[in-house]
């Protein structure tokens, strides 16, 4: 039995997640919190082996919380964040403190859907598994900056002519959002041109790769329709629309698609490795 602890200063969505989670044989909620001050005394007394945690509460914020929990008992955190660009920021900068993963704060009419409950289920078991062990994160640690890595980039013009017929395609999902960052850190600034699939909401996909770009010597954006593909710049697939590679002539260039999920996916990682 994965025994769960909830965050959130909704009594509305304790008891929302409460039930959905309950309502799995192999996940117990032995507690809910109603802020980080509450919630350390629920830790203590109930020794929960996953958190839920809120972004946005009273008394203590929960990037703070996560802060101190990372530095003084690190265990697996899934973030229940918002649909909004301001949320989006306080997600991201949660998964490069060490929270596991996220799902979105439940609406009226998202609670019920059983999709939302299968991936709130399967984040939280597979938060569960998580070897906390390995986790090292400097909390005070600042992001990758652009001229940290301008020094690699590649001076040699054949070496640039050999770039114009590379690309590079890249699909994440669960995860994959600071991975992608680690990556996308070290890649010289004139490295082959970089197409992005990361699963992701609608309204997270512009703040995120606005993210990637202040931490990358790469030029990181959104992906719009017909972008012509260029080295030294990486295209996020929006995260309503699937990203294809198209050709027209010598160059390449993006083609957006709001043709249904693929796989249960808009993007779809699929779709752009299939173009």
């Amino acid at each position: 039995m994965i025994k769960v602890l909830i965050i959130d200063d909704s009594s509305v969505v304790r008891k929302a997640l409460t039930r959905i989670l309950d309502a799995d044989p192999e996940l117990q909620v032995v507690a809910t919190a109603t802020d980080p001050y509450d919630a350390r005394e629920k830790i203590k007394q109930c020794d929960p082996d996953v958190l839920t945690l809120d972004v946005s509460m009273p008394r203590m914020d929960g990037i703070t919380f996560l802060k101190n929990l990372m530095r003084l008992r690190p265990m697996p955190v899934v973030m229940v964040s918002s649909y909004t660009a301001s949320g989006a920021q306080e997600t991201f900068e949660a998964l490069a403190l060490g929270a596991f993963d996220y799902v979105t704060k439940p609406s009226g009419q998202e609670i019920d859907k059983e999709q939302y409950k299968a991936e709130l289920i399967r984040k939280v078991k597979a938060a569960a598994t998580a070897n906390m062990s390995t986790l090292a994160i400097d909390v005070n640690a600042p992001l990758v900056k652009k001229d940290v890595v301008a020094g690699m980039s590649m001076r040699d013009p054949l070496e640039r002519a050999k770039v114009k017929s590379k690309l590079i395609a890249i699909g994440a999902s669960t995860g994959g959002t600071e991975a992608l960052k680690d990556v996308l850190a070290q890649m010289p600034a004139e490295c082959p041109p970089i197409v992005i699939s990361q699963h992701i909401p609608e309204s997270f996909s512009l703040p995120f790769a606005k993210r990637l770009n202040e931490s990358s010597a790469v030029q990181v954006k959104q992906a719009e329709d017909g972008d012509l593909i260029m080295p030294g710049h990486a295209y996020l697939a929006p995260g309503d629309d699937h990203l294809m590679i198209v050709r027209e002539g010598t160059n390449l260039r993006c083609r957006l698609s709001k043709s249904p999920p693929v796989n249960r996916h808009l993007p779809s990682v699929d779709v752009m490795f299939d173009s």
